[in-house]
């Protein structure tokens, strides 16, 4: 097992703001990726936080990941047994009301992405290729 570097990275401020970035999971993903090679507390404390508050799944899995091959103490995170952001249904229902009656689940999802860029973002990230097919049973329903 190759050691982990202990000094905190020189990017540590602008990785630990890509980390908690709400509009893309992807950037966060990717933060904690990068994180995942500094065994530092400061590094510690925030992968433990995207393990337990991150709703994208994917995340917390990497935080998990590289907090147990650091040696902490941590169980893996369980999957959302309900919608990862609350009110979900409520967000959708005044996007869809704001839209035309003749819409479509395209434009919907388009002026989803332009109101709510963090709720598109992180249900995209947790329903992966799915999502589209996800987002139309949602929105046929409201």
């Amino acid at each position: 097992m190759e050691p982990f570097e202990t000094a905190l990275p020189e990017q540590y401020e602008t990785l630990k703001k890509q980390a908690n970035y709400t509009s893309s999971w992807r950037k966060r993903l990717e933060a904690v990726k990068i994180l995942s090679a500094y065994q530092h507390d400061k590094v510690i404390d925030l992968l433990k936080n995207r393990m337990q508050h991150d709703p994208v799944r994917q995340v917390q899995l990497a935080a998990y990941e590289a907090l147990a091959a650091f040696g902490v103490d941590v169980e893996q995170p369980l999957p959302a047994r309900f919608d990862i952001i609350k009110n979900t249904d409520k967000i959708f229902l005044r996007v869809k009301k704001s839209l035309p009656k003749d819409h479509t689940v395209a434009d919907f999802a388009d002026k989803l992405q332009r109101m709510r860029l963090d709720v598109f973002d992180a249900y995209e990230g947790d329903k992966g290729a799915e999502f589209m097919n996800w987002l139309e049973e949602r929105w046929a329903k409201l």
